[in-house]
């Protein structure tokens, strides 16, 4: 069902229950109310008779259900796919290739634990490893991304569930694709996942800029940025990830949060820390969920 149509069904719901309160009872009633609802078009955004109450009561019922309607900021990799079952594999590959050639004297590449600890500083410093390449080395982050993202036959790489385009159109509300991947690269995942249609906005590291800087997740500037220029307050934003420093500092603005667990591997994204046996919920975490599809049965605590 579409939101103009959802809308009117609501508001013309709320009408005829009203008119069902001061009528006549009985069969002529029931009867009156038939006449009334068949002569709805549904399909047309003027359907209203010429006897509906008022306009302000049909704008007070869409502003209502746009205030309570939640505004959904998807992650993509290992969150709505696998990433880690072959793509972030090659992806760490082709990034360790490229760091070490960035971090070699010209001729020979940096060794394996000079460009393991570069990667893990950077990460844990900035958030990014891509953003201590380009303060440190001077790197264009176009070139980073492009290298590193390269990937052959993606399509034979991805693996995920079926029934995510079912559960996009199932949650209320807006969805936003947020993702630190670059355009290409997720423009591409999300083609082969079948799901662009269901999400309004496509946001990719390129967009994260901040008064001319990269921002990427897990800034806050980023975040507080987006919610200004969508119009919307942090408590109605969720926050979907599987990366706990983005659902934290994604709290800390003031947003709801769901930790999706099922395709980590290793406890940060650098590969180093091993993952714990049994995945403990953190306080700025209000929902964990193995799989995304388990989102609509714990509506309740993200509201």
């Amino acid at each position: 069902m579409h939101g103009a149509e959802q809308v009117h069904r609501v508001a013309a719901a709320a009408y005829l229950e009203q008119r069902a309160a001061l009528g006549a009872p009985g069969r002529r009633q029931g009867q009156h109310q038939q006449a009334e609802e068949h002569h709805y078009n549904w399909t047309s955004h003027a359907f209203f008779p010429c006897w509906f109450a008022s306009a302000f009561l049909f704008r007070s019922l869409v502003s209502n259900l746009t205030r309570s309607a939640p505004l959904w900021l998807f992650d993509l990799d290992n969150t709505l796919h696998n990433a880690s079952h072959a793509i972030f594999p090659t992806i760490t590959a082709n990034m360790n290739v490229y760091i070490a050639r960035v971090l070699g004297d010209g001729v020979t590449p940096a060794s394996a634990d000079v460009v393991n600890a570069a990667r893990l500083t950077y990460w844990k410093r900035y958030g990014a490893t891509l953003l201590g390449m380009i303060k440190h080395h001077k790197v264009s982050a176009a070139d980073f991304l492009h290298e590193t993202h390269n990937i052959e036959r993606l399509e034979d790489m991805i693996r995920y569930e079926r029934g995510l385009a079912r559960l996009l159109k199932r949650l209320p509300g807006r969805k936003i694709l947020l993702t630190n991947a670059p355009t290409r690269y997720s423009t591409d995942v999300m083609r082969h996942l079948g799901l662009r249609r269901h999400f309004s906005h496509h946001i990719a590291i390129e967009n994260m800029h901040v008064h001319g800087q990269l921002r990427p997740k897990p800034s806050k500037l980023m975040l507080r940025r987006l919610l200004r220029k969508h119009g919307v307050s942090a408590q109605r934003c969720i926050l979907v990830e599987d990366t706990l420093a983005n659902l934290r500092t994604a709290k800390q603005v003031g947003m709801r949060t769901a930790w999706v667990t099922q395709y980590l591997r290793t406890a940060d994204p650098i590969g180093v820390a091993p993952l714990p046996k049994k995945l403990k919920r953190p306080a700025y975490v209000d929902v964990k969920v193995k799989s995304v599809l388990q989102l609509p049965r714990c509506m309740n605590r993200l509201r």
